[in-house]
């Protein structure tokens, strides 16, 4: 029994190997995470704002091939994913980064997020009150000037909370680009850890790296929470924030008149 205990430590909390783990995951491994994290993020917004703003257009030929973009990238397996954009376009011949797997491994991730952003912005975009949008109609903005000085602002600080939230969830995410072979010095967390592992025939780096993402996450996902319960009570105590909003949002209106 003593044995077995014995390899079981070994196994997983070899503190020798996890000392020697740590440095290169800290010095290399979480940087390239966060980075990866950040372009992805970057890429994932700007595609969910666009497929969002499809997804609400009254023509069957802008909102079906984005219903269609957002149904495919959220029904396939994330690392399935990944693999077909980060291997399959280079083998395709079309090499946006160059050589560079970093800049297809944080455009998969982006591309594949922004699906779920959309949702995100959808949601946030209709919950905006119809009050609000016929107010600014009635001062005569087009459609396309309400969705920019009405819509998308008010709708934006809504989803404020759940966009943080998802940023987690691409953080984890990240560990899916060791697929698409990182050099040394662009591997992720658990890339580096993977390769320690092998190495040393022992799952020891994985635990390390594990440890640094709940560092990481566990105390995002607390202040998400928090952030998200704060929102809600501030509406619950401010009932008068609808009106503030359609006040502010008919200023804006007014002074992009005044200019134009």
């Amino acid at each position: 029994m003593f044995e077995g205990l014995q390899r079981v430590w070994e196994t997983f909390f070899n503190l020798d190997l996890i000392g020697q783990t740590l440095p290169t995951l800290l010095r290399v491994g979480l940087l390239n995470t966060l980075l990866l994290a950040v372009l992805a993020s970057v890429i994932g917004v700007v595609v969910g704002v666009v497929i969002a703003a499809g997804l609400m257009s009254s023509k069957v030929a802008v909102r079906l091939p984005c219903r269609v973009y957002v149904d495919v990238l959220r029904g396939l397996p994330h690392i399935l994913t990944v693999y077909l954009v980060g291997q399959g376009l280079p083998l395709a011949g079309i090499t946006l980064f160059g050589e560079s797997t970093y800049g297809y491994a944080a455009l998969a991730i982006g591309l594949l997020e922004g699906a779920y952003m959309a949702e995100i912005f959808r949601a946030g975009f209709q919950s905006v009150e119809k009050g609000q949008t016929e107010a600014a109609r009635s001062l005569g903005l087009s459609h396309l000037e309400t969705l920019r000085f009405v819509v998308f602002p008010t709708g934006a600080r809504r989803v404020l909370p759940p966009l943080t939230g998802q940023f987690i969830l691409v953080i984890k995410g990240t560990a899916l680009v060791y697929l698409l072979g990182l050099t040394a010095g662009q591997r992720e967390m658990f890339a580096i850890a993977q390769d320690t592992a092998i190495v040393n025939a022992s799952l020891s780096p994985l635990v390390a790296a594990g440890l640094l993402f709940l560092a990481i996450t566990v105390p995002m996902t607390y202040a998400v929470n928090a952030w998200e319960r704060r929102l809600r009570d501030g509406r619950k105590d401010a009932p008068a924030d609808s009106a503030t909003d359609s006040a502010t949002d008919r200023d804006r209106a007014l002074a992009h008149q005044g200019t134009g």
